[in-house]
């Protein structure tokens, strides 16, 4: 199973508004949609995994840490995010990961 933590970002808000009207208009069964949803988390995380070669380097002050099944949740503060022409300081970021290595 796909993680679905891009169900939160503004593409996986936008589809979900989408199929729950499609749902109200009964043009669609919440079976389908949850069927959608599912796809959506796979693309989401292959794409993510296969086209994405960027890198950014970040430094802050670790706030808190936790490892819960298999997902670390970083929180830290006065972060400066690099790339290499680009600098981005924000105060607070919370960073989750998860195992990128997994099959779906």
């Amino acid at each position: 199973m796909a993680y679905q933590l891009y169900r939160n970002t503004t593409l996986g808000n936008s589809l979900q508004e989408s199929l729950d009207e499609l749902i109200q208009s009964q043009q669609i069964t919440p079976h389908l949609a949850l069927q959608v949803l599912l796809q959506f988390d796979k693309a989401i995380n292959s794409a993510l995994a296969q086209r994405v070669r960027n890198r950014v380097n970040f430094r802050g002050s670790l706030n808190t840490y936790r490892f819960c099944d298999n997902v670390w949740t970083f929180v830290l503060n006065d972060v400066e995010f690099r790339e290499v022409t680009e600098l981005v300081k924000v105060d607070k970021v919370k960073i989750v990961a998860c195992d990128g290595k997994s099959k779906y």
